[in-house]
């Protein structure tokens, strides 16, 4: 059993919310950012936050489901 299962609804819908508002906050220093490493560094968090924001929404989905 995955963290996520032992998560009510609410619970990871918080997750949910608390990652596009990740993101979205990359995306805002992405724009921002000047360098190459900087870029790419941000580039792979956004990358990361967006795998982990498509796993739960999975999850949420299978579960409304049910």
């Amino acid at each position: 059993m995955s963290y996520e299962d032992s998560l009510s609804l609410d619970e990871l819908n918080d997750r949910i919310a608390i990652l596009e508002g990740n993101i979205r906050q990359l995306i805002e220093q992405a724009a921002a950012a000047s360098g190459e490493q900087n870029e790419e560094r941000i580039a792979e968090r956004i990358n990361q936050q967006n795998e982990e924001l498509e796993r739960l929404l999975k999850i949420r989905e299978a579960r409304q489901k049910k």
